[in-house]
């Protein structure tokens, strides 16, 4: 009976250390999405069109509201074809929050470009063959503050 006890707890330690060696190397699907999310930053802020193209599902659109009122659908390719290659962005990104479940995320994103404006990005994210993409991005914005001299 006691060989039958060490045997169990043998193979209970073995596969319990093979299942905590996999999960530690593996990414969680957060560090994941973030990876996805941080193409999109540094691919717009550095003039990076790959990174948007490896981000981005193809069929990917971007959705806002017109000063007029009314929907604005932009094609991601005519999007990510206005970022020139190299070309720096005074941009700055952050991830606010994702919130995921199975193969399903949402995420916001805050992209200040100091002096004009302040975007707020609304993304939504599948994960299929492996990986996670953006295939639809709602924004919008607010001026950027403006600091009164004091004199």
């Amino acid at each position: 009976m006691r060989s039958l006890t060490i045997v169990t707890l043998a193979v209970t330690l073995f596969f319990g250390i093979t299942i905590n060696a996999q999960t530690e190397n593996s990414k969680s699907e957060i560090e994941q999405i973030t990876e996805t999310l941080m193409l999109y930053i540094d691919g717009t802020a550095n003039g990076a069109p790959e990174k948007l193209r490896k981000a981005f599902h193809p069929d990917f659109n971007l959705y806002s509201v017109t000063k007029e009122d009314s929907l604005r659908t932009w094609a991601g390719e005519d999007y990510i074809s206005r970022i020139k290659v190299g070309k720096k962005n005074n941009r700055i990104g952050r991830i606010i929050s994702v919130d995921y479940e199975k193969n399903a995320a949402t995420a916001k994103v805050e992209i200040v470009i100091p002096n004009w404006r302040v975007f707020t990005d609304y993304f939504l994210l599948l994960k299929y063959e492996g990986s996670w993409k953006i295939v639809h991005k709602s924004y919008t914005w607010r001026e950027f503050p403006k600091v009164e001299k004091k004199e």
